[in-house]
């Protein structure tokens, strides 16, 4: 396949492509209250920090979200405990307050199903760090979302981002990639996103009865989601992997 990565703000015309492009994202997933409030805004208020892949027919088959935040303007730059989600709240807190970012997050590298296996997601990750490097920042992270830890939910996390292949690599695919890249591995958020809903949300989201009272097993989540049935209440907290790349 080939391909051209454009950015957004070079290309404004392709906002509705870019957010209308298929992807496998777990329908859960699409219901935390803070990337709710904030991913669709990236787009619109950091096209800049915006990447998007067409194919040779000018089909959007990838994208790659990033956002600027201040990480070390408070202290000594460690990577929050709740990843994805404070790493939003702080990028757009910021820009309001207009306060000077010093660090780029990555926040989404999304192929349609379509296109993937075909390599687009390095790609896609090594034009952010291309950008965030031509924009003058000396490091890009990201909160990482395993690809394959939701084949084995009760596996702590981490123990599961520290696994290796006999060649040292991370036995993860996209750690895999994010370190081939150049990053290591810093630490786990283990509360980048949070999920919360009542049962008939939760069924509605997942086609699963939720009905007995303890940690309910989801495919594509990364954790067990916990059921209280008396409470009419279930909730996701999912762990992501803190990678670091300097450029």
């Amino acid at each position: 396949m080939e391909t051209e990565v454009l950015s957004l703000a070079d290309r404004p015309d392709m906002l509705g492509p870019v957010r209308d492009m298929p992807d496998s994202w777990p329908e859960f997933v699409r219901h935390d209250p803070v990337g709710d409030a904030h991913y669709d805004r990236i787009p619109v208020e950091f096209p800049e920090y915006v990447l998007f892949a067409r194919d040779e027919r000018g089909q959007v088959v990838a994208h790659a979200y990033s956002v600027p935040f201040a990480l070390h303007a408070d202290g000594p730059g460690t990577l929050p405990a709740r990843g994805w989600d404070e790493v939003l709240v702080r990028a757009f807190a910021g820009r309001r307050a207009g306060v000077r970012p010093d660090t780029v997050s990555a926040i989404s590298i999304v192929v349609a199903p379509h296109a993937q296996g075909l390599g687009l997601s390095g790609r896609m990750l090594s034009a952010m760090r291309e950008g965030a490097r031509a924009k003058g920042f000396t490091e890009v992270v990201a909160p990482v979302r395993p690809s394959a830890k939701h084949r084995e939910p009760r596996t702590p996390i981490e123990e599961y981002a520290h696994r290796v292949r006999e060649d040292g690599l991370p036995y993860d695919p996209w750690l895999r990639v994010h370190v081939r890249a150049g990053a290591r591995i810093d630490r786990v958020a283990p509360a980048s996103m949070t999920v919360a809903g009542s049962l008939a949300q939760w069924r509605g989201w997942t086609g699963l009865p939720f009905d007995t009272r303890g940690d309910v097993e989801v495919p594509g989540a990364l954790v067990p989601v916990r059921c209280e049935p008396d409470r009419d209440h279930a909730v996701y907290v999912e762990p992501n992997v803190w990678m670091r790349h300097p450029l």
